[in-house]
């Protein structure tokens, strides 16, 4: 193998690598990693942490991959918007519970994304360990985030060309905590005019910066679906779970965010 091929090859693997470790992918899963009724009993103890707490709407993400292969500054792979809800069961019966709001990557096409309903343990099925973030709004933003979901701005600030280090500053590309993100932006500023909404963001928003050498930022879009990073200049920068966090925290938006887990809850 030549000098030349040998270097792309690396660079390739590199690539991939990195991609992987970035984030886990936004997908939907037909099975759980793990046991299901260990996936469905932490979902109920998630949902019922958030209903003690008064929690009518509330963010939540998700670990997806092995923690130790994510880049630092990035914990959760997965994030959505969980609304208190009557639910209709296949019986027929009404019950309350959490409805969860999510943009996932197509399964056939990983570069496009739709925005999905699910619920709690539909939520965990991806889980590589039973491990959530929660951000709980104040009572106000609540309000005002439940009023976007029910109209037609949810779907308005979607934008279905996905790529997983999308930089949330522009509007070239999408992910999971984008859409979060510009939803919030949404609620707080009263408006559907994603232009605005992306001034906003620029002008109060500190993504997550993620070191990418620049042979790997070349060759990793020629390589993995779902990765694109033409919307990027110099440091990549992508919305994560935790900037979502402090951001929210620096504004008096929520109180302290927590990470659950089934043994204990611990402040983020």
């Amino acid at each position: 193998m030549s000098t030349t091929l040998k270097s792309l090859a690396a660079a390739t693997f590199l690539a991939t690598s990195l991609m992987a470790d970035a984030e886990a992918g936004s997908w939907q899963s037909d099975a759980p990693v793990l046991p299901i009724e260990e996936v469905s009993e932490f979902a109920d103890q998630v949902q019922a942490e958030l209903a003690k707490r008064g929690a009518h709407v509330a963010i939540v993400s998700r670990v997806g991959r092995d923690p130790a292969q994510l880049p630092r500054g990035i914990s959760y792979t997965h994030v959505g918007i969980w609304v208190y809800s009557d639910i209709t069961m296949d019986d027929g019966r009404t019950v309350r519970g959490y409805a969860v709001h999510n943009l996932y990557q197509r399964a056939n096409d990983l570069d496009v994304s739709d925005l999905i309903q699910d619920y709690p343990a539909d939520f965990f099925a991806g889980a590589y360990s039973l491990d959530a973030g929660v951000i709980i709004p104040d009572p106000r933003l609540q309000e005002k985030l439940l009023a976007v979901l029910n109209s037609p701005t949810y779907g308005k600030v979607h934008n279905p060309r996905y790529s997983v280090v999308a930089n949330p500053d522009n509007n070239v590309y999408q992910n999971c905590t984008e859409h979060t993100l510009n939803v919030l932006m949404a609620a707080l500023y009263d408006t559907d005019d994603v232009d605005r909404i992306k001034a906003n963001i620029r002008a109060h928003f500190e993504p997550q910066a993620i070191e990418v050498n620049p042979i790997k930022r070349l060759v990793g879009p020629l390589v993995m679906d779902g990765v694109a990073m033409d919307d990027q200049i110099g440091t990549i920068r992508t919305s994560t779970f935790t900037s979502i966090a402090r951001f929210m925290v620096t504004h008096q938006l929520s109180d302290d965010p927590f990470r659950m887990t089934p043994v204990r809850i611990t402040p983020l």
